[in-house]
């Protein structure tokens, strides 16, 4: 006889370690009713508190894909390669990297999500463009992705659908924090597609959920294992999120700034990050280790399809295939539009030390270019516009930065302000990446 969904709470309650088979009942149990939200809410602060193996991670995992539909999409379009980060300030790359990629001959099938709390969701950027449909059906899915290469949606409630309930119950008894629940959730939803490989970029720093170094590679690294002994060859790189990425934060700030990126015009930072990621996507798919040569020639291809216009031209496919307008691209005022844009200017002169991810998505999330509960509105119009980065020179009544606000009454123009640190000499800029594990 099984146990009883109390055993399985107590088990792991007192530190035991769950049989495969105790996980899959737990799962089963759970999306079938028998084990109540209340329990299962139980069981995930005991599996918070003491920990999961990685061998009940593995097959928690695969138990949330098993709980849905599998599309294995690799069996029809190949090679089929995916990335996904953790969630960053002003990180859009996956807008410009997955039609980028596919215009090197992947095919990108990208479930992405929504923003919760600092950092921004892909599918609220991408709901800026006027019609982007992201709620669309896995036939509609596959299509787009035969058509373009690449598509970008958001989960249905057939794909890993124990993981959006549980999600939900971690959302509120505090229970997000669990590196192995965290795994599972982020691996559930991409394994269900069917990859043939998967690029991870694991945020760090203040803008980050990832504090500091040594979490993120725990995270990286579970990551790549588990995913890795499910049958999908991951790399993960650990990349640095103290400061906001690009010059951009904010839903449609953030599409315009992925213009430039696929035009060759973007900000140095999120272009470099963008190809970097897309070089490990083109060595997944081609089964080449990350030598010199091969990284070299990756990056020949990645700039050869943006050089060429290929990239833009698969971006304008995929939003047209999604019902957006893609009339956008050549004139980028049709998107929204924020009422006011007043500028925060300095209050010394120096040079610019830091910026504070995290101080500007707060100012952000105040404008309403995010959400703090599932149920808010997001506003795709208003953001923060970067006029300053680290490094550069500043003097005192210069712009850092514009506020692009709905309305002027009670801006955050001191706390923007603060985020900015300026001194009399530059600092040692970090690295864009920190660690690559694979």
């Amino acid at each position: 006889m099984g146990l009883r969904p109390t055993d399985l709470i107590t088990r792991k309650r007192d530190g035991s370690e769950h049989s495969q088979a105790e996980i899959e009942a737990l799962v089963l149990d759970f999306m079938a009713g028998r084990l109540t939200d209340y329990q299962m809410s139980a069981w995930l602060m005991a599996a918070l508190l003491n920990g999961l193996s990685e061998r009940e991670t593995v097959w928690l995992t695969e138990a949330m894909v098993d709980s849905g539909r599998r599309l294995e999409l690799r069996r029809s379009v190949s090679p089929c390669i995916d990335k996904h980060s953790t969630g960053g300030v002003g990180d859009k790359l996956s807008i410009p990297l997955a039609p980028l990629v596919a215009a090197c001959g992947l095919h990108v099938p990208m479930i992405a999500g929504r923003g919760l709390g600092h950092t921004g969701g892909t599918l609220d950027k991408l709901e800026a463009i006027p019609g982007y449909d992201v709620r669309i059906s896995v036939p509609r899915f596959r299509k787009i992705l035969a058509n373009a290469g690449a598509s970008i949606m958001g989960a249905t409630e057939t794909i890993a659908p124990a993981d959006r309930r549980m999600y939900a119950l971690r959302d509120v008894t505090g229970t997000v924090e669990s590196r192995s629940l965290i795994v599972a959730s982020i691996l559930s939803k991409k394994l269900a597609v069917g990859l043939d490989g998967l690029v991870l970029d694991v945020k760090c720093g203040r803008g980050a959920f990832m504090q500091n170094r040594k979490d993120a590679r725990l995270l990286a690294q579970n990551l790549v294992r588990v995913a890795t002994a499910l049958g999908t060859r991951t790399v993960a790189l650990v990349t640095n999120m103290d400061e906001p990425l690009g010059t951009t934060i904010g839903n449609a700030l953030e599409v315009r700034e992925s213009l430039a990126i696929l035009r060759g015009e973007g900000p140095v930072d999120s272009t470099e990050l963008t190809l970097r990621l897309g070089e490990e996507m083109l060595l997944l798919a081609q089964k080449k280790a990350p030598s010199e040569r091969a990284r070299a020639q990756a990056r020949e291809r990645l700039l050869g399809a943006l050089g060429s216009g290929r990239a833009l031209e698969i971006f304008a496919r995929m939003v047209r295939l999604h019902g957006g307008d893609p009339s956008f691209i050549e004139r980028p005022e049709v998107l929204p539009t924020a009422r006011h844009v007043v500028a925060v200017k300095a209050g010394e002169s120096g040079v610019i030390q830091a910026v504070d991810a995290r101080r500007l998505a707060e100012v952000a999330l105040s404008l309403g270019a995010g959400r703090l509960r599932a149920e808010d509105r997001v506003d795709p119009a208003v953001g923060v516009e970067l006029r300053k980065k680290r490094g550069d020179r500043v003097v005192r009544g210069e712009e850092l930065c514009l506020i692009h606000a709905q309305s002027k009454t009670g801006l955050p123009l001191t706390q923007a302000r603060e985020a900015f640190h300026i001194g009399a000499r530059a600092r040692r800029a970090p690295a864009l990446v920190w660690e690559r594990i694979g």
